[in-house]
């Protein structure tokens, strides 16, 4: 970050498999163990916000059908190239 644009701290307690885990996803993605838990936050806030506005939609219109369900996830399929979601 510039200088004049300090980024905030956390500090953060994890369960020592999970700090492991970060420490070699980061590794793997080339990161730093910083850069991995800020795009990780920003997945589950995004995510978060994501349930969020479904929830409103069905409090509107009432429950997705299993064919709207099952719709959405063939539209994230090919919005990913195919590759199944949540994988």
């Amino acid at each position: 970050m510039p200088r004049g644009n300090p980024s905030l701290k956390l500090a953060i307690t994890v369960a020592p498999d999970v700090h492991a885990q970060v420490v070699a996803a980061a590794d793997d993605e080339g990161l730093s163990v910083s850069a991995w838990m800020t795009s990780a936050a920003r997945r589950a806030l995004l995510a978060r916000d994501g349930l969020r506005a479904v929830a409103e939609w069905e409090a509107e219109q009432g429950a997705l059908t299993d064919a709207e369900l099952a719709a959405s996830l063939r539209r994230v399929a090919a919005a990913r190239g195919g590759a199944a979601p949540f994988t």
